[in-house]
């Protein structure tokens, strides 16, 4: 994986990227402002990012970097496919949520 740069805005911590100063995974903006939600939308939701400049440099840092975020999410998602062949969900578990879902998809 090509490394990526770091900047006031985005650190790396234990194998990953976030948001300077939360615990908020640079993934996660990716794929809120991919979604199409806004700037201001998404520091409406995460709160702990702090002010509406430090949400614009981290997109300009996504922006100037799309080769390497791209890959890096790549990788992210390929750990994560690892992690759940590794630690599978047990049987019981995943019948008390398909039922809740269930549930909550019946009208009232």
């Amino acid at each position: 994986m090509e490394s990526l740069p770091v900047n006031s805005y985005v650190e790396l911590r234990n194998g990953g990227y976030y948001v300077a100063g939360t615990r908020i995974g640079l993934d996660v903006i990716v794929h809120e402002f991919e979604s199409g939600k806004s700037p201001e939308s998404i520091l409406e939701d995460y709160p702990p990012i702090g002010t509406l400049a430090k949400m614009y440099g981290v997109l300009t840092f996504i922006l100037q970097n799309p080769g390497a975020v791209a890959e890096y999410l790549e990788d992210q998602d390929r750990l994560w496919e690892e992690i759940k062949q590794q630690y599978p969900m047990p049987p019981e578990m995943l019948k008390r949520i398909q039922r809740a879902r269930e549930l909550s998809r019946k009208p009232s």
